[in-house]
C-alpha cells in the first residue's frame, strides 16, 4: 500500500479525532510506499495535468502521488475521480478491484 504527504494533509482535516487516529495507525502499519512531500514539485506538476480533466486539486495529488510510486491501482469510492482516465494507473472502486484480483488469481 502506497501512502503520501496529501493523504496525511488531508487526514489532519479530519474533525473527528478518533477516525484521524485510527486511519493513521493503519497508515503507520500498512504503507510499504510513502510518497513525502520532497517530490511535491513534481507532484504538482503532474497534478495541474490531471487537474485539466476536471478533478480537484487535493485529488489530483493523489493520483499523481500514486503514479509517481509506480502503482498499478488507484482505489477509490469517489465516482468523478474515477472517471478520470490512464494508461498510468487503473482507476478502480473496491469491488471492481477484488474482482480484478479474483481474476488474476483464477487466470
Amino acid at each position: 500500500m502506497i501512502s503520501s504527504y496529501i493523504l496525511d494533509f488531508k487526514n489532519s482535516e479530519n474533525p473527528f479525532a478518533m477516525r484521524r487516529k485510527t486511519i493513521s495507525d493503519f497508515l503507520e502499519y500498512n504503507t510499504s510506499i510513502y510518497v513525502s512531500d520532497n517530490l511535491k514539485s513534481a507532484i504538482e506538476k503532474m497534478a495541474e495535468d490531471i487537474k485539466k480533466t476536471g478533478i480537484k486539486h487535493k485529488d489530483a495529488c493523489h493520483v499523481a502521488c500514486a503514479i509517481m510510486a509506480n502503482a498499478d491501482y488507484f482505489i477509490s469510492t469517489d465516482y468523478r475521480l474515477l472517471k478520470y482516465k490512464t494508461s498510468d494507473i487503473k482507476m478502480m472502486n473496491p469491488v471492481e478491484f477484488i474482482r480484478e484480483l479474483e481474476v488474476e488469481k483464477d487466470g
